[in-house]
């Protein structure tokens, strides 16, 4: 058995088999994961565990997702799997009317346009008050301290966040900007690799959002920042956006495929891709893993998926098409039946009518949890809500301005999402042995 503290060590072979009695995280990020493991050595359980690891990651990946993202989660626990969208919503003052009398053409990727109400903190709220043993205080303490004393930043993190800077330093130039540089490149640059960073503001927004259970966030003296900033500067957010806003627990999708389930959250999101692709490749033969026929059909199941996500994927109550006739084994058939010896350049088919960080943890009890969060395209929209470490994201950039889209903007939807959690099950017989 390897103990904990193995469980995270960057340098362990990718390819290495790891077993575990008491519990489990991965991470891309070792300070995040070593979050997660705390809190499991402290008596939490995997939900626990999750909740310190993506909270951890808004510290010490920030150039990946933050307080201001949105996150899906799939929970295992007791033999049931449960979904959790905390994707949110546009706000009510985000309407296709006002962008084209503002002359928008397309959804821009900067500024308060694409900015959508953010989901995370209440999805760790309610991750925790649903199935959490430890209290949130106790699951955020461990990300509060990075951001209080700081970490030295890692390679990948520094390398992203100098991209950013650099990136930002030629397109931001509006005043409603000159946050991010004040709250991530306080010296006039970004911080190194091997540097040690901290932010005392992310500190006391994290530890606001643990003492409230993030009802600070949605109705608080967080929410009054949030809503003087966007108002400040011409937003469309406002605080009535976020007290209304709850995450929805979902009921997962899923397919079978060659012998296993795989499961994802049912769209906004669009794990409904993964799905369908699936779906098209289980009618072919693979002899060959690893051969050019095998890869053709993979990757031209999988254009044929994406552009049909693209097409009907949305917030699920605007849908044209329901995700069980986008499953069919027929539509399937159909597709399949599309893929031919050459490439072909995908359209989207007729269905029957009818940026970004993830982990995973596991217990001794047998819960396990499937995570993604993320503030999209990096830092996410270039707003950083003053004094907080707030950095909204960006996701409204997925909704369309065509008044014919299934996708397109409208107040109170959620758009298109790009990040999904998936999780994986397998019925297993056992038979009594024989006397």
């Amino acid at each position: 058995m390897l103990n904990f503290d193995s469980l995270y060590n960057p340098y362990v072979s990718r390819r290495m088999t790891a077993y575990a009695k008491n519990g489990m995280v991965a991470s891309a990020q070792p300070l995040a994961a070593e979050a997660g493991l705390s809190i499991l050595r402290k008596g939490g359980n995997a939900i626990d565990a999750a909740i310190a690891t993506a909270v951890s990651l808004t510290v010490v990946e920030p150039t990946s997702n933050g307080i201001g993202g949105d996150a899906f989660v799939l929970v295992w626990t007791k033999g049931q799997l449960y979904g959790l969208n905390a994707s949110g919503p546009a706000p009510q003052l985000l309407t296709l009317q006002a962008l084209e009398k503002a002359g928008y053409k397309e959804m821009p990727i900067y500024g308060w346009v694409p900015v959508t109400v953010p989901g995370a903190p209440a999805a760790w709220a309610e991750l925790s008050a649903r199935f959490g043993k430890l209290s949130l205080s106790e699951v955020i303490a461990p990300a509060i301290t990075y951001a209080e004393q700081g970490f030295p930043l890692s390679p990948t993190v520094g390398r992203s966040w100098e991209n950013a800077f650099n990136r930002y330093s030629l397109e931001l130039k509006e005043e409603q900007f000159k946050y991010w540089f004040s709250t991530f490149a306080p010296q006039g640059r970004a911080p190194k690799i091997g540097e040690l960073w901290q932010s005392l503001d992310h500190a006391r927004t994290l530890q606001a959002i643990a003492e409230t259970k993030a009802r600070s966030f949605y109705g608080g003296v967080i929410a009054d920042k949030i809503d003087e900033f966007s108002k400040k500067y011409g937003g469309y957010l406002r605080k009535d956006d976020l007290e209304a806003y709850t995450p929805e627990w979902v009921t997962p999708i899923n397919i079978n495929y060659r012998g296993y389930d795989v499961w994802e959250i049912p769209p906004n999101g669009h794990g409904l891709v993964a799905l369908m692709a699936l779906n098209i490749l289980k009618g072919f033969d693979f002899e060959i893993k690893e051969s050019p026929d095998s890869y053709h059909r993979q990757i031209e199941a999988l254009k044929l998926a994406f552009v049909d996500g693209k097409r009907y994927i949305a917030d699920q109550s605007k849908m044209q098409y329901r995700i069980q006739d986008l499953l069919s084994d027929a539509y399937a058939t159909e597709r399949r039946k599309e893929i031919g010896e050459r490439a072909l350049m995908p359209e989207p088919g007729n269905p029957p009518k009818g940026g970004t960080v993830y982990l995973a943890t596991a217990d001794g009890e047998g819960n396990m949890v499937s995570y993604i969060q993320s503030n999209y395209m990096g830092f996410g929209s270039g707003l950083v809500v003053p004094e907080t470490g707030i950095s909204l994201h960006n996701r409204g950039n997925n909704f369309s301005l065509n008044r014919n889209h299934v996708n397109c903007l409208e107040p109170g939807k959620r758009p298109y999402h790009t990040i999904i959690p998936g999780f994986l099950t397998k019925i297993v017989v056992l038979l009594a042995p024989s006397e």
